[in-house]
């Protein structure tokens, strides 16, 4: 209630944060501030050889200089204080608060991560599979209120986390996947495509993403890869495939003297286009860390929801706390007209 009675008010930094309401004569408001003193300052020196004056006859030894006179100078102090604070309410001092609402349909994506032993081949640093979660994590970090889901697989193939828009939490089970999470060896890959339309079967949302990311051809598992493809279209689901890898020799590892270890490499690419075909989405081919980073980001502009806002704009008015210290102000001037520092020889 009381919060106009504070100097804080006066500070620099609150007027750093003000708009101004009347914008067409905001500048003669304001500028009319500066030139209140002057006015004064010339009245004082227009009449100041024409005042009236009272002759009083005086002992010399009490005719001496009083600290208490330059309280003559107060009413005409406070009077321009007065103007001054009135034209600064004219110029409606404002602050406005403007809130911003983002919000989209959003796009269920499922990661789907091969975690098989060829993912620690070494033509990508510093293994296909670390690469594979850098960019991942940078996938995740990307979007915006859009729900992603993991699975990893290998030989067999299971969830890692359900659809959800807690991106960080996504980013830990990214950074935590390892060789390790499934003892089965293999390949499987139409049962990653079969776990990860079964998440998508509880979705409603418009468009459903599905990013397998394989080195690898189809070695276990009990669902052929196609018909997996085939049962997740139906779903709505579209599909990108991410072949990752070089063909021929492939460092992985080292020997017992501590030099590179090669094996012999090769790629079923032709069902990865298959399962992108049917799920009317694209294949890629990435061979080092940099392509893969470039089909991920290739990706992340191809699935992008539109993005709306609301803005939201509160105007709030403080011409009436200095309209209040003016009012204030005046009476004061008024009280001081029937003082001893008034002169009632002027008024």
């Amino acid at each position: 209630m009381l919060d106009w009675f504070s100097l804080k008010w006066f500070l620099p930094s609150t007027f750093a944060e003000f708009e101004w309401g009347s914008k067409a004569y905001k500048e003669y408001f304001l500028y009319g501030i500066l030139l209140v003193p002057l006015l004064y300052i010339l009245r004082y020196l227009l009449h100041v050889n024409r005042r009236q004056k009272l002759e009083i006859a005086v002992v010399e030894r009490q005719a001496v200089a009083s600290p208490w006179a330059v309280l003559r100078h107060l009413p005409s102090v406070l009077m321009c204080l007065v103007l001054a604070l009135v034209l600064l309410a004219l110029a409606r001092p404002q602050i406005t608060n403007e809130k911003v609402e983002r919000w989209t349909e959003g796009i269920d994506i499922i990661l789907c991560l091969d975690i098989s032993e060829s993912m620690q081949i070494e033509d990508f640093k510093p293994n296909r599979l670390e690469a594979a979660k850098n960019v991942a994590t940078r996938f995740i970090e990307g979007r915006f209120q859009d729900r992603i889901g993991i699975v990893v697989f290998s030989g067999d193939a299971y969830s890692l986390s359900p659809l959800s828009t807690d991106y960080a939490l996504l980013k830990k089970y990214v950074a935590e996947i390892s060789f390790d999470m499934i003892q089965n060896r293999g390949t499987a890959i139409g049962s990653a495509l079969g776990v990860a339309t079964n998440r998508m079967r509880e979705s409603d949302s418009k468009t459903k993403v599905i990013i397998l990311l394989s080195d690898g051809e189809n070695t276990a598992g009990s669902l052929d890869p196609t018909k997996a493809a085939e049962l997740a279209f139906a779903f709505g689901c579209k599909i990108y495939t991410i072949g990752v890898g070089r063909e021929g020799k492939v460092p992985m590892g080292t020997d017992l003297f501590g030099n590179p270890r090669y094996l012999e490499n090769t790629m079923d690419e032709t069902t990865l286009r298959r399962i992108a075909e049917i799920g009317e989405g694209q294949y890629f081919r990435a061979t080092d860390n940099q392509a893969l980073d470039d089909i991920f980001s290739r990706i992340n502009r191809y699935e992008k929801a539109e993005i709306k806002e609301n803005r939201y704009r509160d105007t709030k008015d403080y011409y009436q706390v200095y309209l209040t210290w003016a009012i204030l102000l005046f009476l004061l001037w008024l009280l001081l007209k029937n003082t001893f520092v008034a002169n009632a020889l002027e008024d």
